[in-house]
């Protein structure tokens, strides 16, 4: 697949250094010194401005399958975007935006007038209300590491962190009696993920992950993750743009939620449009704040600041003060782990959230990979069968690599299989598997 990319900052950095090995990757910028971020990897560069129709077709665009504009300009990605399409009317663009004014001109235009121009975006991308969006999916589910979700919400993917009190700690999968709607798809133990089996144990510090419909996973959450319930009180700390987002997605929900900005001027500008947040002016690194406003018996915390270190040691104080459950917001997603090993419970990168974006939309909608978990280690398979597959129990399927058939959709009814389940023609199968081994799942089904 040939990849044009327009504009070299840390963003097409990651996205190059995602794709290169596998792709053919091309990215275009008018300063050299920018370009110099790619001298590392395999990928063809060209100093010049994508705004001109000449470079575009020196860029391959007429023979390319995807298009990304990520400069820093909204402007110039979108119109950088409509010469792609126009020039390749077949190619998938993606236009990243940094202001909310350019998403929302841009949906409106799509929504209201049905414009040519916006329809020729095949998607665009705010990547802080990206990240907003994944925070938001793990805050609403109680004790939950990672969220997603499957068949028009009929089905879910849920990740759980075994800890010394969770009931699963020191059993085999065998001994574990889950119900009916729910399987155990992976495990991930010191950043490694595997498919178990059923003398896979549940060991300390593990991440279980498990798949099923939306009340099968509730009720194992509330017999083997002792949760507590719907979340209540959550503190914010950071009021920049990404904290402002995610308070007003919060306040449309019914839980008190409090934000911790440090600049003044910040704060009156967070009075002033949020109706249902308390703001509070100080530090989240300031203990005796944290402490009077008793940070330690929030259901979750959220440290979202612009700056990794600040915000790891406003995790691990709320940790110490006893917050259940903290997440914290990390610039590159090498520095995830880090986090999540020295205590902090969900560490989320605003970069990596896009690159996985990009992923399902482009790339991997193709291949039939509908998710990414795990930083990339896993994916799920989205396979539908043709008609004149013959009907079986799914325990005769033979798959050559470790991988689980975790939901079989039939019609618009979702099943969570087991050995004796038939598998019938025409049925779409989720799979999870490791990414290493998709090709394999892949070639065998078809």
């Amino acid at each position: 697949m040939r990849i044009v990319i327009y504009g070299a900052n840390e963003m097409s950095s990651a996205i190059a250094a995602e794709f290169f090995e596998d792709h053919d990757v091309i990215v275009i910028d008018p300063n050299s010194k920018n370009l110099e971020l790619f001298s590392k990897l395999d990928i063809g560069v060209i100093c010049a401005n994508a705004l001109d129709i000449k470079i575009i077709n020196e860029a391959g665009i007429k023979s390319a399958d995807a298009f990304i504009a990520c400069s820093n300009s909204d402007e110039s990605n979108i119109i950088a975007c409509l010469m792609a399409k126009e020039a390749n009317h077949e190619i998938q663009n993606i236009c990243f935006v940094n202001k909310k004014e350019s998403q929302e001109y841009l949906n409106t235009l799509k929504d209201d007038y049905k414009s040519s121009y916006a329809q020729s975006l095949d998607s665009v991308i705010w990547p802080q209300k990206l990240l907003v969006q994944e925070i938001f999916k793990i805050i609403t589910v109680p004790e939950a590491v990672d969220v997603e979700n499957f068949a028009h919400g009929r089905a879910r993917l849920l990740e759980y962190r075994i800890k010394e009190d969770t009931e699963l700690l020191g059993k085999k999968l065998k001994d574990c009696y889950f119900n009916s709607e729910v399987l155990v798809v992976g495990i991930v133990r010191n950043d490694e993920l595997f498919i178990p089996n059923g003398n896979s144990e549940f060991m300390l510090n593990d991440k279980a992950i498990l798949m099923g419909t939306p009340v099968g996973l509730d009720i194992a959450a509330s017999e083997f993750f002792d949760s507590k319930g719907r979340v209540k009180k959550l503190a914010i700390i950071g009021g920049g743009s990404l904290g402002y987002e995610l308070s007003l997605e919060l306040e449309k929900t019914s839980m008190k939620t409090k934000i911790i900005e440090y600049d003044m001027p910040r704060c009156e500008f967070l009075s002033l449009n949020l109706t249902k947040t308390l703001v509070l002016n100080g530090s989240g690194t300031d203990l005796e704040l944290l402490e009077d406003e008793d940070i330690g018996r929030c259901d979750v915390v959220v440290a979202i600041t612009n700056n990794d270190e600040k915000n790891l040691l406003c995790s691990l104080l709320s940790k110490q003060l006893g917050a259940d459950k903290v997440i914290t917001r990390v610039s590159q997603g090498a520095a995830a782990n880090l986090f999540e090993r020295v205590g902090v419970d969900v560490a989320m990168s605003q970069r990596d959230a896009c690159v996985n974006e990009i992923k399902n939309r482009i790339m991997d909608s193709r291949a039939g990979v509908i998710d990414t978990v795990e930083r990339g280690q896993g994916e799920i398979l989205e396979i539908k069968l043709n008609s004149n597959f013959t009907p079986r129990p799914l325990c005769e399927i033979k798959m050559p690599v470790p991988c689980v058939i975790a939901i079989v959709r039939r019609g618009s009814k979702v099943i969570i299989p087991k050995g004796q389940t038939t598998i019938k023609p025409n049925d779409t199968l989720l799979i999870f598997t490791k990414t290493d081994d998709v090709t394999k799942v892949k070639e065998h089904l078809r």
